[in-house]
């Protein structure tokens, strides 16, 4: 039988709601001086109330617009006010007043108190992301472990690297960690871009392509050619023209924050301190130089230089533009270490920085794409002013592993050489992977999202794991992979698969995580199972546009579940996630289209990834069974709401 139910919102604590999707917003991406029509709706059991107001803090100076009722709908009253665009970035809140309370609603959730502007909703009148971003699953591909052409055994290996067969294990231990070669190359994605179609993801993602002293190629010799080991440029040109032809587009990664020490411009820097590629990095009087963490191989750039500015991210020949122009035509930039570039002590130059790049983008290649690479708290950065989204972990990826994960304590081996037991967390001295509940998973989504706006949300990566981290399978809980690929691809965001995770790879730290992909494999058991399960959520993604687009609101949390909702007009999405046996009763005014629409029905599920769950309506509840683990997802009507005045 299942547990006993977990106590859940009567009807009178529903809360009022809005958030940045279409249902709310008249407009996502308005221009300064346009008025905009926001929309709130509070559920009829929250109480009787006096008076809704807008405000919103132009130059830093409250102004406040008072909303109107527009009527009822689907059991949740709802209230309309226009307000003026003053800024680029334009934040506002809602102010609820009756029956002697006061409560102010803004992106954190609904308090009693004031509130912070910095979490404040967000009207953004800078252009915005192209549409297909929201819409977009991402594929990331370390291209030295993906696939070898058969043009790769021809080439001559470099001075600097180790080969390796492709069945060979990775090798984490320096130097081997960062020179051991596989061979992979960009003739041998186009060979494996039918594997991609069949999955159904549409975004590749490449870690560098530019010739580099080290298999990741972060340490760039030069941004001008692609590296011949891939197949050189030709090779570059081939694979974005076939990923096109199949309605798949590609974005590559930069580092704007350092070069190479290999570097042409480091290396003529050093040649002759008189040059002016000098004043690129940061050199002291005894030739010393600034690098990345202090990493002598990766020298830092001065981004106070202005030619350094016209040769790399603001000239018509610049190298963020000649990528995205013909022959090349790629897609976008992800930016690596974007949140310390142009920072050193006392200079913070990163909004110049980030800024020159995205015009320079939207003046040659407007319908391109620009994502920073922030694995840390990422708020302050993603204010609109440049970046689309971005590469980073609290407000999904950390909480996912936390809740999902089951440590096992194997030993792995360390870059040092050392055997470890403590198992990777992101860097972090936490002593492991720490543990929290599905609940406290839905309070670190919601704090770390709360000071990010809307539409710049819509476009940050959701990855399970990156090339930079361990593989979630590694320590993922039994059972939890449906969930965490599924929350992946329902929540607000660009979901991303790492090359491998359709495979089920495993990888207990962020180099033995870039294992090369086992081709071949595709008829086991298992990794036919886990490639039906990306199949078919990446097809549940696609398939609908609420899950690019649409609203999202918790319905439910506890410690083993979490209930929410993705709305538009059109559908709406009802999503479990439980580690355990459940059976928990919800209103039904809690999803309105149901109390619009539906009388005594069963609904049935689009998508039970794994277990058993049930969701049975009858008069004004709903009552949800599940025996866990489970991830469902239910389709239901569209969101009801009353005309525009």
């Amino acid at each position: 039988m299942p547990a006993p139910a977990h106590p859940s919102p009567a009807p009178a604590d529903l809360l009022p709601h809005h958030d940045g999707s279409p249902l709310h917003v008249s407009d996502g991406a308005p221009a300064l001086g346009e008025r905009v029509r926001v929309r709130l709706r509070v559920p009829e059991g929250f109480g009787p109330l006096e008076a809704v107001m807008v405000r919103s803090n132009p130059d830093r100076e409250p102004t406040w617009d008072e909303a109107e009722p527009l009527g009822a709908a689907g059991g949740w009253q709802w209230w309309e006010a226009e307000v003026t665009v003053h800024n680029p970035r334009h934040g506002y809140r809602w102010l609820l007043r009756g029956a002697g309370r006061v409560h102010w609603l803004n992106q954190s959730g609904l308090h009693p108190g004031e509130v912070r502007d910095a979490d404040d909703f967000v009207l953004l009148a800078t252009p915005a992301a192209p549409a297909w971003l929201a819409e977009s699953v991402m594929y990331q591909i370390f291209p030295d472990r993906f696939a070898r052409s058969a043009e790769a055994a021809d080439r001559e290996t470099p001075e600097w690297a180790i080969p390796a067969a492709w069945e060979d294990p990775v090798d984490p231990v320096m130097p081997c960690r960062s020179q051991q070669l596989y061979g992979g190359d960009l003739d041998g994605i186009v060979e494996k871009l039918d594997h991609l179609a069949e999955l159904g993801v549409d975004l590749i993602y490449l870690t560098p392509i530019f010739p580099a002293a080290s298999n990741h190629r972060y340490d760039a010799a030069s941004f001008e050619r692609v590296d011949p080991l891939l197949g050189g440029d030709e090779a570059y040109v081939r694979l974005v023209r076939a990923a096109h032809a199949r309605g798949m587009r590609v974005i590559g990664d930069l580092t704007s924050n350092h070069s190479g020490d290999r570097h042409e411009w480091f290396q003529a820097a050093l040649a002759d301190p008189g040059a002016p590629e000098r004043q690129y990095y940061y050199f002291a009087e005894d030739g010393s130089y600034e690098s990345w963490l202090g990493t002598p191989s990766l020298p830092k750039f001065d981004w106070s230089s202005e030619q350094l500015r016209e040769r790399f991210i603001q000239g018509a020949d610049s190298v963020v533009a000649r990528w995205l122009l013909p022959p090349f035509e790629a897609d976008g930039w992800r930016i690596d270490v974007a949140n310390m570039t142009g920072r050193l002590r006392d200079v913070d130059l990163n909004a110049e920085v980030r800024q020159i790049l995205r015009r320079t983008m939207e003046r040659v290649s407007p319908d391109t794409v620009l994502l920073a690479e922030s694995t840390n708290d990422a708020t302050e950065d993603l204010q609109g002013d440049a970046w689309h989204g971005a590469m980073t972990y609290p407000a999904f990826t950390r909480p996912l592993w936390s809740w999902l994960s089951d440590p096992t304590g194997e030993p792995w081996t360390t870059a040092e050489g050392s055997q470890c037991t403590e198992p990777w967390f992101f860097g972090l001295p936490l002593g492991g992977i720490p543990k929290i509940t599905a609940a406290e998973f839905a309070q670190a989504v919601t704090r770390f999202s709360a000071g990010i706006p809307w539409r710049i949300r819509l476009g940050n990566m959701q990855p399970l794991n990156t090339h930079d981290t361990a593989r979630f399978s590694t320590h993922a809980a039994q059972g939890a992979m449906p969930l965490a690929l599924g929350l992946a691809m329902t929540l607000p965001g660009v979901p991303v698969l790492f090359a491998g995770d359709e495979f089920g790879l495993t990888g207990a730290d962020g180099e033995l995580s870039r294992t090369p992909m086992p081709w071949g494999t595709e008829s086991q058991p298992e990794v036919a199972e886990q490639l039906r399960l990306c199949r078919e959520l990446v097809g549940l993604r696609r398939g609908h546009e609420v899950l690019a687009r649409g609203g999202m609101r918790w319905v439910h949390a506890d410690d083993d579940a979490v209930v929410f909702l993705r709305e538009s007009a059109q559908e709406s999405l009802l999503v479990l996630a439980t580690m355990a046996e459940r059976e928990m009763e919800l209103p039904v005014v809690a999803v309105p289209g149901l109390a619009a629409s539906c009388g005594q029905r069963d609904e049935p599920a689009i998508s039970r990834l794994t277990g058993e769950s049930v969701c049975d309506l009858s008069g004004e509840t709903m009552r949800i069974s599940a025996l866990g683990p489970s991830f469902t997802v239910w389709r239901l009507p569209g969101v009801p709401a009353p005309a525009a005045r």
